[in-house]
């Protein structure tokens, strides 16, 4: 039996359940000017605090919802993982999204987490795996969440 299919049987078990959630992270206001330089959206709304007061319905910038989105691959990193599954991988690849949706706007100063649970896993061929992990952003102190995403990544092992 092959590294990815000893670790496709490991991920088989646990489809559906609860990953659990990652650490807190701040979303300040010069994070969210970077992400508007990086990205060349300086939408008001993200940017200018007193326009975003007087103007907005939130009374203050929001983060962009790909900065939210960027962030994933961080607040993904502190979810407790076990290492069996990962025994022999050589690299965790980006394939894509089945679904991302927006749900709240993160205000500036509030604080983030992922939330993760397994939700497929797909033995591609002897040294790949295809995984989706349906992950909530949840913002501290909101009943909704930030954003809603089934993100597809390939794991592939040597």
């Amino acid at each position: 039996m092959s590294k990815a299919e000893a670790a496709y049987e490991l991920f088989k078990a646990a489809v559906g359940e609860d990953e659990g959630a990652g650490e807190w992270l701040e979303i300040d206001q010069q994070r969210i000017d970077a992400f508007a330089d990086v990205t060349e959206d300086h939408q008001f709304i993200h940017v200018d605090p007193e326009q975003a007061a007087a103007l907005s319905p939130w009374g203050t910038t929001i983060a962009h919802g790909f900065l939210t989105l960027s962030l994933l691959t961080h607040l993904s990193a502190s979810i407790p993982q076990p290492a069996e599954r990962f025994d022999g991988i050589l690299m965790g690849i980006n394939y894509g999204f089945e679904k991302v949706r927006f749900v709240t706007p993160v205000k500036v100063g509030s604080r983030i987490r992922a939330k993760s649970v397994l939700a497929s896993v797909d033995l591609k061929d002897a040294n790949n795996l295809q995984i989706t992990r349906t992950f909530t952003v949840e913002i501290d102190g909101e009943s909704k969440p930030a954003l809603v995403a089934d993100w597809i990544s390939r794991l592939v092992y040597g």
